[in-house]
């Protein structure tokens, strides 16, 4: 459960950021809401892994059409200003002119095209539609949330309903990222060869409901 840490006013963003770099904090996790610190619980293992997973298939498809990066490792987002909210996204991928050079080295004000989150047993509902709230409302242009437990990924834009894909289905990138597709079945599995599934099919104006958990 987040637990709220008290300070007599609102921090900025750059204050956030020098804190969480003070000696101590390294192996926490934080997040900025309205100017209030928020810890929260390390992820476990299957996150690692999903996280793992979808920046892999993230790095293929940059390295396919030739543009666009990703960072992992709950990269900071400055989602809100005044006071300022700080996300640490799970997954994010942008499409910009930057190099390791010319990054921001704090928190970056510049919203990615791609953000994915991946569901802990801590995340409750509310949470996960205020932060992709949070998102879609300062620019990003995808977000996608990953079930593990029931092994679907829930897209969102804006001004769009939300849509719900499973094993079987084809995740694109829409007009946030031209022909980026990936199969829901490849953000579970394993690296190497799998076993034959059912052919895939790509998101489409129907939905089907999530398989429930074995």
């Amino acid at each position: 459960m987040a637990t709220a840490l008290t300070k007599p006013k609102p921090m900025t963003a750059d204050e956030f950021y020098d804190f969480v770099h003070q000696p101590g904090n390294e192996d926490r996790h934080f997040e900025l809401e309205r100017g209030e610190v928020i810890e929260l619980p390390p992820p476990g293992k299957v996150h690692g892994f999903v996280c793992g997973r979808v920046v892999a298939l993230l790095n293929a498809y940059a390295v396919k059409v030739g543009q666009g990066y990703v960072c992992c490792n709950d990269t900071g987002v400055i989602v809100e200003e005044g006071p300022d909210t700080v996300r640490g996204a799970d997954v994010a991928f942008y499409i910009d002119d930057e190099d390791i050079d010319t990054m921001e080295r704090r928190y970056s004000h510049e919203p990615p095209r791609l953000i994915v989150e991946v569901l802990s047993p801590s995340d409750k509902p509310g949470r996960v539609v205020q932060r992709t709230s949070q998102y879609l409302k300062c620019g990003v242009g995808l977000v996608w949330i990953v079930d593990p437990d029931i092994r679907s990924v829930t897209t969102h834009r804006k001004g769009r309903e939300q849509q719900t894909l499973v094993e079987g289905d084809v995740l694109t990138g829409e007009s946030a990222l031209s022909k980026l597709e990936v199969r829901v079945d490849d953000l579970f599995a394993r690296p190497g060869p799998q076993k034959s599934s059912k052919s895939p099919r790509k998101n489409g104006p129907g939905k089907r409901k999530p398989k429930g958990k074995k």
